[in-house]
């Protein structure tokens, strides 16, 4: 009797191990799925976003973004909601001879992202050519973008965009404080007008 016992004992521990196992390969198996619907869904996000920006629609670039998105760059400093969305309204709506691309997405995890693009223009104050090259870094929340960080450095945004003053100055942290309050100055005045 014992012997039965211990061969049934042995059989349901061998369907309960081979259950287990199929049940965290199944789990695993749906794990992969769900991170390759959201990084498939951060892609579309992020390629579409550019797209708009390369359209000058900051309609569809405002799209991408959540309810309480919070941007910040070395230019406007941080923004939150309304006032990152009107930054891209009055950057479409001022560009004359703007392009943007972008590549080299990357998923660091499940919530963030990052991608690289240049924008090519003419800076309207100067006349001068700009290219800048950005780092953007992103947070993804329901999906949407609820963080956007962009990165570049500031001196040598200011030296093609002012030419050689910004080229003397640019580094210099008062010199970028005039730039980063002219920019918000123009972002208030944009705004009131809306």
């Amino acid at each position: 009797y014992s012997g039965q016992k211990y061969l049934l004992l042995k059989r349901l521990k061998s369907k309960a191990a081979g259950n287990i196992f199929s049940f965290y390969k199944y789990l695993s198996v749906k794990f992969n799925e769900t991170i390759l619907f959201i990084m498939t869904n951060r892609d579309a996000l992020i390629n579409n976003f550019y797209t708009s920006f390369q359209k000058r629609d900051w309609r569809g670039m405002n799209s991408c973004y959540s309810d309480d998105i919070v941007f910040f760059d070395p230019v406007f400093g941080l923004l939150r909601g309304d006032e990152a969305r009107s930054m891209w309204e009055m950057l479409c709506t001022n560009a004359k001879d703007l392009n943007i691309s972008h590549s080299n997405i990357k998923h660091l995890d499940d919530e963030y992202s990052t991608c690289d693009w240049v924008a090519t223009y003419t800076f309207s104050k100067t006349g001068r050519k700009v290219i800048n090259k950005i780092r953007a870094n992103m947070r993804f929340a329901d999906g949407k973008i609820a963080e956007h960080s962009d990165a570049f450095s500031l001196h040598k945004w200011s030296s093609q965009a002012l030419g050689f003053m910004g080229w003397l100055l640019g580094w210099n942290r008062f010199f970028q404080r005039k730039i980063q309050n002219g920019a918000r100055k123009n972002l208030i005045k944009f705004m009131a007008n809306l």
